[in-house]
């Protein structure tokens, strides 16, 4: 085999490696925590060497962050917003509502992993909790975007206050679904509240609901 025939096949076996690790860890630290994961938890879960966990990643804690950025890139995707081809501004809002709520049911470790993070305090603050503290504040600029793009009669108060309920509201939905063993439509329910937040919109933009002062 020539050099950079094997430079290619090691390259691709350490995609593949780091791909196993990612998915072991997520699984792990979904059903016991940050505190219950461990290297050599992930280790027995993949089946490759604690040496070739740390070769990808320095300890844990970088590990957690890479799982929650690497479900975070995939959900980010789900935010775009769809052309005007879709339909009106509710049918856009369904739409992107529908696309969220999909991703999350297929790729959820950015967020159970990061609402996990964010509720818990340590004397020294883990890396995946800052890492989805920022990636959060990346989603919520999207969707704050995205409210003023369909809506430009708002003015920022207004955008906050929409943006704020929104996500606050996608979490509880999500949250409902992890801990209350309700097998509901996560989609069905995403469009609901996005309903919600349009016709919130529409009463804001005609002046029959205020946003609070800034």
């Amino acid at each position: 085999m020539t050099r950079p025939q094997t430079v290619r096949r090691k390259r691709a076996n350490g995609v593949e490696s780091r791909q196993r690790i990612l998915d072991a860890a997520a699984d792990i630290a979904g059903e016991r925590g940050y505190e219950g994961t461990s290297i050599a938890a992930v280790s027995a879960k993949c089946g490759l060497p604690a040496s070739s966990i740390y070769w990808h990643f320095k300890d844990k804690d970088d590990l957690i962050a890479a799982v929650i950025e690497r479900s975070f890139d995939t959900w980010l995707t789900a935010v775009l917003l769809p052309g005007e081809e879709t339909g009106s501004a509710l049918d856009q809002v369904m739409a992107m509502a529908a696309r969220v709520a999909r991703s999350l049911v297929d790729q959820p470790d950015f967020l159970r992993l990061g609402l996990m993070l964010a509720l818990e305090r340590r004397p020294v603050e883990p890396r995946g909790r800052t890492v989805f503290l920022e990636v959060r504040a990346i989603a919520s600029r999207k969707i704050a975007e995205t409210v003023a793009e369909l809506f430009p009669g708002l003015d920022d108060a207004a955008v906050r206050m929409l943006t704020t309920y929104a996500v606050a509201g996608a979490d509880g939905l999500f949250v409902q679904r992890e801990i209350g063993g309700d097998p509901m439509d996560l989609v069905a329910m995403f469009e609901l509240h996005a309903r919600s937040v349009h016709d919130l919109a529409i009463r804001m933009c005609e002046g029959r609901t205020e946003a609070p002062p800034s």
